[in-house]
């Protein structure tokens, strides 16, 4: 019995009749660009974050970069963020010309909050926490800091589109919240797009007009802008798929509540879930010993799996002007050599991820 890691080709089965015609509404229309398909997600999408605004866009990535021009982020200046994300969140920092600061994690590959300060200069113009997994930061913690020294928060929630912490969802405890709606995800278009929201109009209309050439209007360049408009039929499908999210995350949840009951946690740590927030499970990442072991016995039993991320951005050759060597994040780095990405796909079923747990469980009674 094959697991596969995702399973595309089983979602376009069960969702094929709902997207064909879907397809051809939006083909026929017309309006390939902007206009109502684009509006009625970003609407949707807002009412979900509990924002006011959304906007949008071709990728998460231009989200981050987007969201941090409009917080005023400029050439010379740092963002506080950590080192163990997807390279994007890193090089959308690098891409306005601001410095990346790296600080550690905690075991539950969330920013430390207590390392945020300890790195504050006069130059510190944002901090970047990441959502990663699914699990949300201790965003109470890290939003005192951010009031204290009033430094805005972007969320970087590429990964926790749904999450909530305290009960307020991703993307509201900062000025600015930035998704990717990339296949992978768990709210995902069927090609890469992206959103940023807000509460904050300026920021909301200023990506606006960056998003279209600056374009005021046809023939008025408020800015000199970019090109990261989200399809018309990438919006309508995301405006289909937001309404079955509750039960993607769900059925994700479900399965990491199995995979908890299941796993041995005296060879297996995974990060608790904690009373004050809810995890979307993007991802459903364990830590373990002989981690790349463990990984070829699983593929040799037919389980797909994956590593969220084996190189630390810190550490890697683009990073290599900012000099920091092995061991400047002793977490992140341990961490970065024993997690490893379990299936958790809304589409597997209870027997497969017994099967998975059995397989994880069977490798370390033998070894």
């Amino acid at each position: 019995m094959k697991i596969p890691y995702v399973n595309f080709l089983l979602q376009w089965e069960k969702e094929r009749e709902e997207l064909l015609s879907i397809i051809e509404n939006v083909l026929a229309s017309g309006q390939y660009i902007a206009g109502r398909f684009v509006e009625e997600f970003e609407e949707k999408a807002a009412r979900l974050c509990q924002t006011k605004y959304c906007v949008a866009l071709n990728s998460g990535t231009d989200a981050l970069i987007f969201g941090l021009i409009a917080l005023g982020v400029k050439p010379g200046d740092e963002v506080i963020t950590p080192p163990n994300s997807f390279i994007a969140s890193t090089a959308a920092i690098v891409h306005v010309g601001a410095k990346p600061v790296f600080v550690d994690v905690l075991d539950d590959q969330n920013i430390d909050p207590e390392k945020i300060e300890t790195v504050i200069t006069p130059k510190t113009k944002a901090i970047m926490p990441v959502h990663l997994t699914g699990r949300m930061a201790q965003m109470d913690r890290i939003k005192r800091i951010s009031e204290q020294h009033g430094i805005p928060i972007i969320e970087d929630a590429a990964q926790a589109i749904g999450s909530t912490y305290q009960g307020i969802p991703s993307g509201k405890w900062g000025s600015v919240g930035c998704f990717s709606a990339h296949p992978l995800k768990n709210l995902n278009a069927c090609g890469d797009s992206g959103f940023l929201v807000t509460d904050d109009k300026k920021i909301a209309s200023q990506v606006k007009l960056m998003r279209n050439h600056g374009l005021a209007d046809r023939n008025t360049v408020q800015l000199f802008g970019y090109v990261s408009r989200m399809d018309a039929l990438q919006a309508a499908i995301l405006s289909f798929r937001i309404d079955k999210l509750d039960n993607v995350t769900n059925l994700r949840r479900q399965n990491a509540q199995l995979y908890a009951q299941l796993l041995d946690s005296s060879h297996v740590f995974f990060p608790k879930e904690q009373l004050t927030e809810s995890n979307t499970y993007h991802t459903f990442v364990i830590q373990v010993d002989r981690r790349d072991d463990l990984k070829k016995y699983l593929e040799e039993a037919g389980v797909e799996t994956s590593i969220h991320y084996p190189v630390p951005i810190h550490l890697q050759p683009a990073s290599k002007y900012l000099e920091h060597g092995a061991g400047s994040f002793p977490v992140t780095e341990r961490q970065a050599n024993r997690i490893l990405t379990l299936p958790v796909n809304q589409y597997l079923a209870k027997e497969q991820i017994s099967k998975i747990s059995h397989l994880v469980n069977g490798f370390y009674e033998r070894n």
